[in-house]
Order: C-alpha cells, then structure tokens, then sequence
C-alpha cells in the first residue's frame, strides 16, 4: 500500500485572496510544528487564489492543486483554464471528474478521460473522482457505476501514467448531505476498485495506486474511515473549508504526529 495518506482540501467556489491567506497561516502553524511523516496534504483552492496560496505554502510540507482544468493547451476557450497555466502557479494536482462538475457541468466520462489524458501530458497528478449518485446506490448499482467510470476514465492511461494517478470514490449521495457511507461500504468499494485496477493493469499498480474516500468525511468520521488499509486518504469538501477542522482531519491520518 502508498507509504503516505492523501488528505485534499477541495475549497470549491469558497474563500477569497484573505479568507485564503488567513486558512494558510492557521495551517502554517501547525505543519511548522509537526512532520506528517504519514501524509502529504494538498490544498485546492479556487483559481483565484492559486498564485497566492503557492507563495503562502511555498517551503511548507503543503502541496497546491487545482479544481479542474481544460483538456487544450491554449485557443479560445472563454472561462477555462489550462494545464500549463496551473503548473505555472505551482500546481503539482488537479481534481477531474468530481461529481459537481459532472452535474452542474455536464461532463462525461469521455470528457474526464481527455482531462485525465492531458494532464498527465503535462506532468500534473489527476485525482480522478468517480461514485454513484443516490437512486444507484439504492438499486445496488454502485460497482456497475464505479466499473464503467473507472474503464472509460482511465481509457489510454499508460502503466507509467497511473502511477501518477490518484482515484476519488466520493459517493454523490454522500456529498454535502450530512450522509454517510458507513466504514465498510467504503472498504467494500476500495477493494472493488482494487480488483478491477488488477485486471486493468496488474498486481502491483492495484495494491499500490491511491484511492482516496471523499463524501462528508469530518473530524469525528476521518479516524474510522482511515483506519483501513485499502483507504488511502480523503477528499475533504465542507470540513476543508475550516482550518481547525482541517488539522482535526490530519491528525486522524497521522499516528505518529509529534505533539
């Protein structure tokens, strides 16, 4: 399994250049104090706030990555933002494919694979999401769902690239509801994965790829939700938001933080 957790801070449409630079400087107090020799924890912030968070965090064990990106390099293409231009604030990830940008955005699975694609190209670390929405989840459907958005999202992913991958199982219907998946149908799923990335590339990549659980993880959840083997972190969304809560999180990733 990875040597070290994932704990992502996915800001979303939240917090302007203060707000920002004040959640750095609360998490900067903590990481002066403590070696997190068992995470590496990623902030991503809105695209606003990226150059100001990489200067903020720049010598910090806190790395930078982007909420979403365009699959061009460069052209007309109002509104977005290219792999290039996150590299050049000094992203090292971007999240594709998280569920919001699937509904509110429409983009599909062919649409996520050519992000996926590009940044990989570029040398960014695509934290790839994927997850079944509430009526799936009801229907038993959540292997199906997570199978066919694994195969088409990963489609042309070399061995040398998924090394570089992480996977986000964020259940839709346990994002920003206050629901939960419980400890072990998070297991259940990771290991799902797991069996089908064996299949897709071999033993080594399936036990040593990161997957990461994202779906109202908190400070009173993390600990258990962490706790096995086959989770490799969490992609943090509402709880991300407050530095507090965030360090909570951390500390539940890390056994031997020095206090």
């Amino acid at each position: 399994m990875p040597n070290k957790k994932l704990i992502v801070a996915n800001w979303k449409m939240n917090k302007g250049l203060v707000q920002s630079q004040q959640f750095v400087d609360e998490l900067k107090t903590f990481t002066d104090k403590h070696k997190l020799t068992e995470t590496e924890v990623v902030l991503c912030p809105p695209f606003t706030s990226l150059d100001t968070v990489s200067k903020k965090i720049s010598g910090t064990q806190v790395k930078l990555g982007a909420q979403n990106m365009y699959f061009e390099s460069i052209g007309a293409y109002t509104g977005e933002i290219s792999a290039g231009m996150l590299k050049s604030c000094g992203c090292e990830y971007v999240i594709l494919g998280h569920s919001e940008r699937r509904q509110y955005f429409h983009e599909t699975n062919a649409i996520v694979n050519k992000k996926v694609l590009k940044a990989l190209d570029e040398g960014l670390k695509p934290i790839v999401c994927l997850g079944e929405n509430l009526q799936e989840h009801e229907d038993k459907l959540t292997e199906s769902v997570i199978e066919e958005q694994l195969t088409a999202c990963l489609t042309h992913v070399s061995e040398e690239g998924i090394g570089n991958v992480t996977i986000a199982y964020e259940p839709v219907w346990a994002i920003g509801t206050g629901k939960n998946a419980t400890a072990h149908q998070v297991e259940a799923a990771h290991n799902f994965l797991r069996k089908k990335l064996k299949k897709m590339y071999n033993e080594d990549i399936s036990k040593n790829i990161r997957i990461i659980y994202g779906g109202s993880v908190t400070p009173d959840n993390a600990k258990e939700l962490f706790a096995s083997q086959t989770v490799n972190g969490g992609l943090i969304g509402g709880a991300s938001l407050e530095a507090e809560k965030f360090i909570k999180i951390i500390n539940a990733s890390n056994t031997n933080i020095n206090k």
